[in-house]
């Protein structure tokens, strides 16, 4: 299976929503292919709107698809693997975007034949700009293929080894929100220092962009481009100093560690991974 006909996507809140919209974005599905469930299907009726089947029936969801996607919260997910096993089937595809679950947990409940895939995606997905960890084990390693093509279109993939799917989360998924508070307190000092509130955010995202950009195109280290804007005695080391100072790095290092950790603890049944 080289690409799915349908998917279903399982526990549909704020991810599940960026996964079915960027996926009928990247012009690779429609909208009548990607099923979607949520236990208050209402909630979705936007998306109902646009063409995607909503529903609150998981079951009937698999049967009607070849891979199915798990989006649902830690918490919930053994409920809803002991509710969908009965309907998955060795042809299925797996794939959890549900943190902390190692692919022996999801086995407990779906039996050994079935090829799953880790996934953590962030909700730059939505816009194709998400930065999507993938991670199998040998018995699941041909699944992997469809799962890139899944998400290959929806920002950049990188397969991982399956212990590093809870670091991916603080990473990847938390560290999306990590850089938007980062962008947000520089729309902030640009108030501060005379801007609107409207240009100052403008001009911090659209210098974040730019950053960002620039480490992806060149592969440099971001020391090298820091070194190119910093002069002696120059307005950008100043800014830099101070910011260390206060703990800038460290705070965000710390953020990351600590956003692993609770990530790795959000599963009750989780195995240290």
């Amino acid at each position: 299976m080289s690409r799915p006909e349908r998917v279903s996507i399982l526990g549909v809140g704020n991810l599940g929503t960026c996964v079915a919209r960027g996926l009928v974005s990247s012009g690779e599905f429609e909208a009548a292919n990607v099923l979607l469930t949520r236990r208050r299907p209402e909630l979705l009726s936007s998306l109902r709107d646009d063409g995607f089947p909503v529903g609150s029936d998981n079951v009937a969801a698999v049967r009607e698809s070849d891979v199915v996607v798990l989006c649902v919260q830690p918490q919930q997910l053994d409920g809803v693997l002991a509710e969908v096993a009965p309907a998955i089937t060795p042809a299925h595809i797996v794939v959890s975007t549900v943190s902390g679950v190692s692919i022996a947990e999801i086995r407990r409940f779906l039996g050994p034949d079935v090829a799953v895939v880790r996934a953590m995606p962030n909700i730059g997905i939505a816009i194709g700009q998400s930065m999507t960890c993938l991670a199998a084990d040998e018995a699941s390693a041909a699944a992997v293929g469809v799962a890139h093509a899944l998400f290959d279109q929806l920002g950049h993939t990188l397969e991982v080894q399956e212990e590093q799917m809870v670091p991916a989360t603080a990473l990847c998924a938390c560290g999306i929100a990590f850089f938007l508070r980062a962008i947000r307190a520089a729309s902030q000092g640009g108030i501060e220092i005379g801007f609107h509130a409207d240009e100052a955010l403008a001009l911090a995202a659209q210098t974040a962009r730019g950053a960002a950009e620039l480490l992806l195109s060149s592969g440099n280290h971001p020391e090298i481009e820091i070194d190119r804007v910093t002069t002696p005695k120059g307005c950008t080391i100043y800014g830099l100093n101070e910011m260390e100072n206060r703990g800038f790095s460290s705070a965000l290092i710390r953020g990351i560690i600590t956003a692993s950790v609770k990530a790795a603890e959000l599963y009750p049944h989780a195995a240290s991974e």
